[in-house]
This record gives C-alpha cells, sequence and structure tokens, in this order.
C-alpha cells in the first residue's frame, strides 16, 4: 500500500530536562515509538509510520545526537542509558505513560535500554538489525571486523569526523530511491558538523559505555520484562556473523514472540515498509 509523505502527521520539539527531542506524531491509539539508525533521521520511517497510523499512536522520533534533536554534551550523555532517559520523558510529555518501541541498528541499542531501564513503560519491544552492544563486542571476529569495522573508526571520533567532514558524500552520499523528503532531511543532517560529531559520539559511548551497562546487567542476571519481537534483514550481514539472529538474545530474554527474516538490505524500512509495518503491526496488536 502507497501513503504520502507522513500523511496526517505534525512535526514538533519535545521539551525534555536533556534537551528538545524533534518528533513526528499521527495516528491514533497504542503508542508505539519508532527509533531510526545510523546515518539517518526518523524520516527513515516515511514508508512504514503511515501504515501503523491506521491502527496506533506513532512517534517517530530523531534520536538525541542525530538529526534536529538535542546533542548531549559528554560521551556518557551520549550512551544508551542517557539517551533511554531523555526518550522515556520524551514519550512521558506526550502523554504516554504505557507504550511499545521498536529501533533499528543504532536505534536498537538505545530502545533495549529503554526497555531495560524502564519496564514499567515499555509494553512491547522490536529490534530491527541489532543484539546488545554487549553479545557483539564479546562475540566479534574476524567477520564483526571485516563487517562492522566502522564500530571501532568511529568511536575515534576526531579522526572520524575530519575524514568524513573532507567528503561526506563519500560517507554518506545521496540517494534519490529514499524519496524527496527522505532524503533531504537525512542529507541536511549528515552535512552539519555537530550533527556528524553527535552520531559519532554514540559509536564512542557504546564502547565507553554501553558495554560496561549491558554486562552489568548480564552478571546480575536482569533480562528485559516485555516481549521481544526480532526482525533482521535477508541481504545484510546478521545471519551471516549470529547464524540464528535469535540466537544471542536468549540470555535477555524469555519472552521471544516473533523471529521474522525481512526480504531486504540493512535500511528495511525504507526497502521494505510494508513488511515491516505488517511485522510491527501484529506485534504490538497484541501488546496492548
Amino acid at each position: 500500500m502507497k501513503t504520502g509523505f507522513f500523511t496526517d502527521f505534525t512535526v514538533r520539539l519535545v521539551e525534555t530536562p536533556y534537551g528538545k527531542i524533534r518528533v513526528r506524531t499521527g495516528g491514533a491509539g497504542f503508542p508505539l515509538l519508532l527509533l531510526h539508525g545510523h546515518p539517518r533521521t526518523h524520516t527513515t520511517w516515511c514508508r512504514v509510520a503511515p501504515l501503523l497510523a491506521q491502527t496506533f499512536t506513532v512517534v517517530c522520533a530523531d534520536l538525541p545526537g542525530f538529526g534536529q534533536s538535542y546533542q548531549p554534551v559528554t560521551i556518557e550523555d551520549s550512551s544508551g542509558r542517557a539517551k533511554a532517559k531523555a526518550l522515556q520523558a520524551c514519550m512521558v510529555a506526550l502523554g504516554h505513560e504505557r507504550f511499545g518501541v521498536a529501533g533499528h541498528d543504532r536505534g536498537s541499542y538505545r530502545a533495549f535500554r529503554l526497555a531495560m531501564d524502564f519496564p514499567t513503560n515499555v509494553a512491547g519491544l522490536v529490534i530491527m538489525d541489532g543484539v546488545p552492544i554487549y553479545e557483539a563486542l564479546e562475540r566479534a571476529d574476524w567477520r564483526f571486523a571485516r563487517d562492522w569495522w566502522h564500530w571501532f573508526f568511529f568511536a575515534q571520533s576526531d579522526k572520524a569526523e575530519a575524514a568524513i567532514r573532507a567528503d561526506p558524500e563519500l560517507w554518506y552520499p545521496s540517494n534519490a530511491a529514499l524519496g524527496e523528503e527522505n532524503a533531504g532531511d537525512y542529507l541536511a543532517a549528515t552535512r552539519k558538523p555537530e550533527v556528524v560529531r553527535g552520531m559519532l559520539a554514540d559509536y564512542r559511548a557504546g564502547l565507553e559505555f554501553d558495554y560496561d551497562l549491558d554486562q552489568a546487567d548480564r552478571k546480575a542476571g536482569r533480562r528485559l520484562q516485555c516481549p521481544l519481537g526480532l526482525l533482521w534483514s535477508a541481504h545484510d550481514d546478521m545471519e551471516r556473523i549470529y547464524g540464528d539472529p535469535a540466537e544471542p538474545w536468549a540470555a535477555w530474554s524469555s519472552q521471544i514472540v516473533m523471529r521474522q527474516r525481512i526480504m531486504s538490505g540493512h535500511h528495511m524500512a525504507e526497502e521494505a515498509p510494508d513488511d515491516v509495518a505488517d511485522c510491527l503491526g501484529t506485534f504490538f496488536m497484541n501488546r496492548r
């Protein structure tokens, strides 16, 4: 089903104790928070959100450090825990005390931390092309180094920023297939030095803070309290690295109620929006 670009959605900046978060909201029903990955903004959901808005209240947010949301001041402020606090405050400010959350790529790590740290708020979690950062780093081998080398390069923030600013088109190329408005928002964000710096800080925080947060939870035996759904791209590298992408989640959840391969590349919300919307709709319909 084709839809317009966020038809009947409203864009606003939501004030939180940590800074302003740009959100686009639409629809009516049980609230869902959708979190994008690197190097996108919330507009990556432009083909999925209108489909979900037929049944749900949909909130698409720019992650802190990305797009037009606030820029964290320190690397710790870019950690999953800090961003989870801001995103929870954002949803509460919008009037949503209980909600579902889905995250893709870098957004999946922040969605995971949101569900871990705020179990009374999060009714269900869907992870798209992601595993806990602890699991990713503990299992890292030559395949991970080959395919995900950028994790470690981006974490060298000053050097990576200099390289990206020297040739942003090489790192974040124009892509007409995204659609004019989605591509325009993505390109505008990735050409801003402060946003590039904020995106890189997300990777650095993953190594300096998020691994330790996950490890502490793992050692303490803490697990997700809400049902978990997993989506992964057939034409990306999740199966090549992990075999069964659900296996790394076994220690974190006893409620994995959805496992689904999506026939797309990594940016599945843009490449297979109908399939993604169907999976999210079915999962969250049962989480109300």
